[in-house]
């Protein structure tokens, strides 16, 4: 079974994205990928209806207004072996692995952690991705990023990494 296509509104859309609708977005795609990932299993006739499923994942988001806000989401590509320099973010962000193992450490969330198919992280405004690489030499890893952020804000912006100036 294929995954769902998502396409992302641009910012020439009539429509302005409020902190409802970016919820709303979120819940809807947090679904659908559950819904991809399971959707072998679903074909099947289940003998009794499961049990219901504890969420994906759940954040605090910041308190911000959304008006003239946009998401962007992107892949992003971690060959075998690949390490990602210091970065930040404009808004906030929402990552989702799609495949293989991801090593995240985000300033403020303790310890460097290893992230696996199905799981979610969270990088609020302001936050600097300290740590970004694949977990394994050999095997490619994949993520499905969501960036919030103002309209026209530059996405990504390199930072020197610690004991670096």
């Amino acid at each position: 079974m294929r995954a769902p296509t998502l396409f992302v509104a641009q910012s020439y859309n009539a429509r302005m994205m409020n902190r409802r609708d970016a919820l709303t977005s979120i819940a809807v795609f947090a679904e659908l990928v559950a819904l991809a990932r399971d959707g072998e299993a679903a074909a099947q006739p289940p003998s009794a209806a499961p049990p219901p499923r504890p969420p994906v994942f759940k954040h605090d988001l910041p308190n911000v207004t959304l008006d003239g806000w946009e998401v962007t989401v992107s892949h992003v590509d971690y060959p075998p072996g690949r390490v990602g320099a210091p970065h930040q973010h404009a808004g906030f962000v929402l990552a989702y692995v799609l495949e293989g193992n991801v090593v995240a450490k985000v300033s403020g969330q303790g310890e460097e952690r290893t992230y696996s198919v199905g799981q979610m992280f969270y990088e609020p405004p302001g936050a600097v991705h300290e740590v970004s690489r694949n977990a394994s030499q050999t095997e490619p890893a994949k993520l499905l990023a969501m960036i919030f952020a103002k309209k026209g804000a530059t996405l990504t912006t390199p930072v020197p990494a610690r004991g670096e100036n």
